[in-house]
This record gives C-alpha cells, structure tokens and sequence, in this order.
C-alpha cells in the first residue's frame, strides 16, 4: 500500500462525508470532490472499511476484503453501506450527521498465515474463514482493547459465528493484513 497524503485523505474523508449525507438526504453538506482531483493512488484498487462513530461509540462499519473499483469509488460506497446497511444498527439519520466521526482503513492484500507467531496485534487486521463463515477485525481493534495474539485470534473467530478455539482447526483458513487507518480529528477538521 502506498502512503496516502494529507490531501489525498482529506479527500477521501471529503468523499465519505458528502456520500453519507447525500445517502441520508441532508440538503445542505459537503461537496465531493470532483473525479478530476482524483491522484493515481486515489484511482488504485485496494480494500476499504468506513468506520463511523459517534460520541466515541461505534455507529457503523462497513467495508471489502478487496475491490475491483477505484479507492475513492469503493469509499464512498463503503461509507453509505456503514451509514444504512451495518445491520448491527439503525441507519443513520441526518440529525446525526453533523457527530458522526469517520474513520478510513485502507487494506493491504491478505497474506495466508502459516505461523501464529507472525500475527503481531495492534500492527495486522486478522481474517478466518472456514467454510461459508468469515470474520475480519481491523488491526486497530487489538489494539483499542489491548488483545493478545490468542484473544485476538479467538475474538475474529467469535465475530466469524465459530467457536473461540476454531482457530486452531486444521480446516480454518487464516489470513493477516496491515491497513493504513486515519480519521477527521487526525486532520483537524471534521470534512
């Protein structure tokens, strides 16, 4: 993943914020920024999560693995599926719009784990699939509830519908990713 400028985050944080309010229909909000500001990297191909909080509790998070759409595309829409279709939450209402913080992980590609002792907490998001069932945490969870390598594990296996130990089949498939996470307060401004 290359690194994003201050620019080139304050776009996109621009993208999911106009996304959001159009999606909630508040009349008046932000303009997105046309496609022609777009960079190289903004047009690249990456996985995205929009997370969305309010008064610093999870409001919605939303996002893919990996996307066939440009960043700024996939963004905006991962912006208004955590906005209206996180189905841990009532959509949000424009009312709310103006406390919402937004939040943009852009992924790495998966990498197949081998060993459990490459998973580092805090710096890899962790996902586990095992049949038709998967669970993806952000690396920056880990490190928010001050997880361990197995609690980890056993926390992304729980989100996946498994038991806390699956981790440990044979049959489960376990993958790592880094994210380059950053969010409207780190830029000064809500967007």
């Amino acid at each position: 993943m290359t690194e994003l400028t201050f620019n080139e985050k304050r776009i996109l944080l621009s993208i999911a914020r106009a996304a959001i309010a159009r999606a909630v229909g508040k009349r008046e909000g932000p303009v997105e920024p046309k496609e022609a500001e777009w960079t190289a990297t903004l047009r690249m191909k990456a996985g995205v999560f929009v997370t969305l909080e309010l008064d610093h509790r999870l409001r919605g998070c939303v996002g893919y693995v990996q996307s066939q759409n440009p960043l700024a595309e996939t963004v905006k829409d991962a912006a208004v599926s955590a906005a209206l279709h996180d189905n841990r939450f009532t959509p949000v209402v424009a009312e709310e719009l103006d406390r919402i913080e937004i939040e943009i992980s852009v992924l790495t590609p998966m990498k197949k784990v081998t060993q459990i002792d490459e998973i580092v907490p805090g710096e890899h998001g962790l996902l586990i699939e095992k049949g038709y069932r998967h669970g993806l945490l952000l690396p920056q969870v880990a490190t928010e509830y001050g997880w361990i390598r197995e609690t980890f594990l056993e926390q992304t296996c729980i989100k996946a519908g498994l038991g806390k130990e699956e981790w440990r089949n044979p049959d489960v498939s376990i993958y790592s990713f880094t994210a380059l996470v950053f969010h409207e307060n780190e830029l000064g401004e809500n967007t």
